[in-house]
């Protein structure tokens, strides 16, 4: 579905990814891992189109490389970003409503907020609320259903349990294999790697902009490299 190649991002003289490949299969869920300033983040966004980027990407065997971000996320590619950035100042229909604003019309995007109302209760009840109002969990749920109004068939996850309680983590965790099993492939970036090594298909260890290991997730958890950095084995 998506094939990266030689992937570069920068940011003036900072070369935070450098000439990355990546390819993730339909239907699967492919992590990305590394600490902080590794470049996670910065993959996502140069995949989307919100920072300029060098290499070729091809979703679904068109070439997306140097698109604008709107017409890459109306070809099926949404971006939940890293700290959720709903809009604070607008109530949590509303956010639903710009989530599908370029995707569909009054009817249909009112249809898809209604499904995602239906999908996450919490939303329903807190639709007339400011979304700036709410609990880190409940606007991490607004997120998602959020980048869900486009019916994206790629989504890339920024981070999604940061800041969140347990309870709430494990209740995103499950919800992102839930999608997987509705058929949506997910691009995965996190923090909690025991946790997304429990739910990935593949994953990608990051150091420094350039992938450090690569593999399935079983091969990834085993190795020397996450089993000392990030499992504390």
């Amino acid at each position: 579905m998506l094939e990266v190649a030689s992937l570069m991002v920068r940011y003036g003289a900072i070369e935070a990814v450098r000439g990355l490949d990546l390819d993730v299969a339909a239907g699967e869920i492919h992590a990305i891992l590394g600490a902080n300033g590794a470049g996670k983040s910065s993959t996502l966004v140069g995949i989307s189109g919100l920072v300029p980027s060098q290499g070729k990407i091809e979703f679904e065997g068109t070439d997306i490389s140097g698109l604008p971000p709107e017409t890459i996320a109306r070809m099926g590619i949404g971006l939940i970003p890293e700290g959720r950035r709903i809009f604070a100042s607008l109530t949590v229909a509303e956010n639903l409503l710009l989530g599908g604003a370029e995707h569909a019309s009054p009817v249909e995007r009112k249809k898809r907020a209604d499904e995602m109302r239906e999908r996450f209760p919490i939303l329903q009840e807190r639709s007339t609320q400011k979304a700036g109002l709410l609990s880190g969990g409940e606007q991490q749920m607004l997120a998602i259903a959020r980048a869900l109004m486009a019916r994206p068939r790629l989504l890339l996850m920024d981070e999604p349990s940061l800041g969140l309680a347990p309870q709430m983590v494990e209740t995103v965790f499950d919800l992102i294999v839930e999608l997987k099993s509705e058929g949506l492939t997910i691009l995965l970036v996190e923090q909690n790697v025991p946790m997304s090594l429990d739910i990935a298909d593949h994953a990608l260890v990051l150091a420094q902009g350039r992938a450090s290991y690569r593999g399935t997730a079983a091969e990834v958890a085993t190795s020397d490299v996450v089993q000392g950095a990030y499992l504390g084995h």
